[in-house]
């Protein structure tokens, strides 16, 4: 025996045509529903969501060429077409407070453009071996897109040049020969004890620096950060709370997680939150010690007042950088009547001591455009360093021709 037809909500051709569209528009309008309430006009009382997904459903139904009665369809319709969706799991069960979009399609095609570019920075200036492979992933998914786009979509319009200057992807180590006993290959443990807060035992294999800081650490990873040509891992210790940033390719190829259940992601952001507050305040990565950490966080540590003075046309390229430092003060000195530029500029900014090695090492590399104001450390530092420089290229100070 033949089954008997059953009648639904959508038999009808009107019915079906609206669900249609209205999955349609949540395909081409990731999003849609959402409104910025920062930029809501102060005298609107109320904004109901679903007025600007019925615009769009109108919209494309226009473009189709479908005819839809006036004014339709009701708002309460198109709530009930949401919960039908929900019901076959094509919206998820839950509060849709940031606009509506299917599954994890929450870009559109300009949005995820800029993403895949950021991506494929990533996986391979920065060398991230994961995010290579999922880069990888994505470009085989969306060649079929891609076709349609006239291939516009994998043309790297913004990309950035800084590299990473040693070997961060195990798969490159073994294929090169070039094996490294590094951090770089617990990197998938490493992330997720980042969001689960779990403590970790890691190896610190070397130090550079000479603070005999080498040996097995016990810690709260926090965040993995790219800096200028290298990985770092900004960990908390366990017991303290010290607040360090060190380098992956100097820390072991061993990582042990002590704690499975974990602090929670909450902690870990009041953590990573008083961690930028020090980068904030300082020049480069170095935190300092933990009673400076503890006097810095609590407002109590004095900074030192940097000043250096940059000569043309070394100048023009300092004075360009509005916002290297969000306390720099910038000023300029007499006008040189030729270049119609001035002669110099001051560059003075207040950071905490634990910065000035690094503050110091950013002035070296404009040789000698540079003078140093102050402190005086920093003034004798600059000139003990002028002073090497000339009696390694085996001239007399007192007569340098």
């Amino acid at each position: 025996m033949k089954n008997k037809f059953k009648p639904h909500r959508y038999s009808d051709l009107e019915s079906f045509e609206r669900l249609l569209l209205l999955i349609a528009i949540l395909v081409k309008y990731p999003g849609v529903g959402y409104r910025d309430r920062n930029l809501l006009d102060t005298t609107e009382i109320h904004y109901n969501a679903l007025e600007e997904v019925k615009f769009y459903l109108q919209k494309l139904a226009d473009q189709l060429g479908i005819d839809l009665p006036e004014d339709y369809p009701a708002i309460t319709t198109l709530r009930k077409d949401l919960e039908t969706l929900k019901d076959y799991q094509i919206l998820e069960k839950r509060m849709y407070r940031w606009g509506y979009y299917l599954g994890t399609g929450v870009m559109s095609p300009l949005e995820l453009k800029i993403a895949l570019d950021a991506l494929e920075s990533l996986a391979i200036k920065q060398g991230d071996p994961r995010i290579r492979k999922i880069t990888e992933q994505f470009k085989k998914r969306l060649r079929g897109f891609a076709a349609l786009e006239d291939q516009q979509l994998f043309y790297p319009v913004r990309q950035q040049l800084n590299h990473a200057i040693n070997y961060t992807d195990p798969d490159e180590m073994m294929e090169k020969g070039v094996y490294r006993q590094t951090l770089f290959h617990h990197i998938h443990i490493l992330e997720t004890a980042i969001i689960e807060g779990q403590i970790i035992e890691i190896s610190r294999k070397k130090d550079l620096y000479d603070n005999k800081r080498v040996g097995i650490m016990k810690v709260y990873p926090l965040q993995l950060i790219y800096h200028n040509v290298a990985w770092y891992l900004l960990h908390e210790d366990y017991k303290n709370e010290h607040l360090v940033i060190s380098r992956v390719n100097r820390l072991g190829n061993y990582c042990k997680i002590l704690e499975p259940s974990g602090r929670g992601i909450n902690k870990q952001k009041q953590s990573l939150t008083k961690a930028y507050q020090l980068l904030e305040n300082g020049w480069g990565l170095k935190l300092g010690n933990l009673e400076e950490q503890k006097q810095e966080l609590a407002g109590k540590l004095n900074f030192v007042k940097a000043k250096v003075r940059f000569f043309y046309p070394v100048s023009q390229f300092i004075e360009e950088g509005e916002r290297r430092h969000p306390k720099q003060k910038i000023k300029r000195g007499k006008i040189d009547p030729q270049t119609h530029q001035p002669q110099y500029i001051d560059y003075s900014v207040a950071l905490p001591l634990r910065s000035l090695d690094e503050f110091y090492f950013w002035l070296n590399s404009y040789g000698e455009y540079v003078q140093v104001l102050a402190p005086s450390e920093l003034v004798e530092r600059h000139q003990r360093s002028a002073l090497t420089l000339v009696s390694r290229y085996g001239c007399n100070k007192d007569n340098i021709t």
